[in-house]
């Protein structure tokens, strides 16, 4: 399966910035702050990393749509394409 360059790019950005939330994360937790901020910070970091998988899993699967032979040949069924997207969920 192929990705379109600048579906990367964005993906990319999005794991940068979930990994500084994440690196954000522990500083809060060395520095005792407030439970909510912290889970606040959690749940964005989650839904950035959520965010990228959507998008790979979207450009993989018009991939998929537009190449259905070289994608099956290559395990990329519409079942394997259905299991992906369940992980993510």
């Amino acid at each position: 399966m192929e990705f379109q360059e600048e579906v990367v790019t964005e993906v990319l950005r999005r794991l940068r910035r979930a990994e500084g939330q994440v690196r954000g994360i522990e500083r809060m937790l060395v520095e005792e702050r407030d439970c909510r901020e912290i889970i606040n910070q959690l749940a964005a970091a989650i839904r950035a990393l959520e965010q990228a998988g959507v998008r790979l899993l979207a450009n993989g699967l018009t991939y998929c749509i537009q190449h259905p032979d070289e994608s099956s040949s290559n395990g990329y069924t519409t079942k394997e394409i259905e299991d992906l997207l369940l992980k993510l969920r």
